[in-house]
């Protein structure tokens, strides 16, 4: 018997389109992002996949070092090549890539969406600003922290500190107080050295450049003090976080991840006794945030990703492996917290609310380096004040005079 022609197509068509995967049937959205050491990036990502019916994302993972990731986007996006459709950006680049054309603005997708400033930690969310428009959301973020042995000085003290409200001539005070106290060899330790710590450094004790002669000032007492190192023009974190996990420094200004060492088995000191505050002004905030490739053909989807990797969902799953939040929201909510050890820190929350950036510019690097080499003369006393007060300055009124042009 002989099997009807209708029937067989009918069969065919059935296994043709069964047959298909979801990847193939769903648009695919790229992801570009450097390699995770956590399970954080492939959760997220398959937690998306598994909840949409439109959109498959896929992950292309970049190069670990941050040069050579921004290189390669940097070739590509001035290619205007569509390979990427979500971009991870470093805090660092967000101006040049605006000020190039190769990131989307995302106000229009972010009013749309009833997503505000507001909704983000405020240093983070300001890096990802150029010429009042937004162009990235913040994805995760670290952030710079005073560091102190609560076991060494007094409640009080500890509490102002905890608290923001000091300045740093209390904390020179300080300083020159409690060091030699419990085997401490120095008062206070910090990123002085002539590299890109030296601008963080820069942009916290100078209030964020508004009061340059007396951050200067105040940085040229700590390192001129004996109550810090003898080579403190040297340090960069390694020597900081050395110093203080060794139990050789009463107070430390580093980034979040030192956290993670004083909880190390190679640890001189115990986390019981030590406290964690924000610094004076602000502390400078690093981290990544995710932009969307000004070329993709696929706008709509790739902000439906970023919507989620940056929303409360997406957050909550960096947050389990270890990440810090940018999520306002999720600065409140015990689950989260209770997660990461040091959110657990009310101090730390309010410092992620209060952070600050560095300045955000179309020529960020030549800005740093220019930055570096003008105040680390000052701090070795080859410049004097007038000098360097004359080169930032001027680098500011340049800096300014560039985002003038581009309006």
């Amino acid at each position: 018997m002989r099997t009807p022609l209708v029937l067989i197509l009918t069969v065919l068509m059935v296994i043709t389109t069964t047959g298909c995967s979801e990847a193939e049937v769903k648009k695919q959205i790229t992801f570009a992002a450097i390699e995770d050491a956590t399970p954080a990036t492939k959760r997220l990502i398959d937690t998306y996949n598994a909840s949409q019916e439109v959109y498959h994302v896929e992950w292309v993972t970049l190069p670990p070092d941050v040069r050579q990731n921004y290189e390669q986007l940097h070739t590509l996006l001035s290619e205007a090549n569509t390979k990427y459709d979500v971009l991870s950006l470093d805090v660092t680049w967000i101006g040049e890539f605006a000020h190039r054309g190769y990131i989307e603005p995302l106000d229009n997708y972010m009013g749309d969406d009833g997503i505000t400033i507001g909704d983000y930690s405020r240093g983070i969310m300001e890096a990802g600003r150029y010429m009042e428009k937004q162009y990235a959301i913040p994805y995760y973020q670290n952030i710079g922290l005073l560091y102190y042995r609560k076991d060494l000085i007094q409640e009080m003290e500890a509490s102002v500190l905890d608290s923001g409200n000091y300045m740093y001539s209390d904390l020179a005070k300080l300083s020159k107080r409690y060091q030699g106290e419990g085997g401490t060899d120095t008062g206070f330790v910090f990123q002085s050295g002539a590299y890109e710590g030296l601008t963080v450094n820069v942009t916290e004790f100078t209030d964020s450049l508004r009061s340059v002669k007396k951050g200067l000032e105040t940085m040229k007492t700590f390192v001129d003090a004996d109550y810090t190192p003898e080579d403190i023009l040297n340090y960069t974190e390694n020597q900081t976080h050395d110093a203080f996990v060794q139990g050789k420094a009463v107070f430390s200004r580093n980034w979040s991840y030192q956290y993670q060492l004083i909880n190390s088995n190679n640890s001189a000191i115990k986390m019981e006794q030590v406290g964690i505050a924000p610094l004076p002004y602000g502390g400078v905030v690093g981290g990544y945030l995710l932009g969307i490739n000004q070329h993709t053909q696929n706008k709509d989807g790739a902000w439906e990703f970023l919507t989620f990797a940056t929303g409360i969902e997406g957050q909550k799953i960096m947050a389990s492996e270890g990440y810090i939040p940018t999520h306002s929201a999720l600065l409140i909510d015990e689950a989260v917290f209770e997660k990461d050890g040091i959110l657990q820190y009310e101090s730390v929350r309010n410092a992620l609310m209060t952070s600050i950036t560095r300045p955000v510019s179309p020529s960020y690097d030549e800005l740093s380096d220019t930055i570096q080499l003008s105040v680390h003369k000052y701090l070795l006393g080859i410049n004097d004040m007038n000098t360097t007060l004359y080169e930032i300055d001027r680098l500011v009124k340049d800096y300014q005079l560039i985002t003038q042009q581009t309006e």
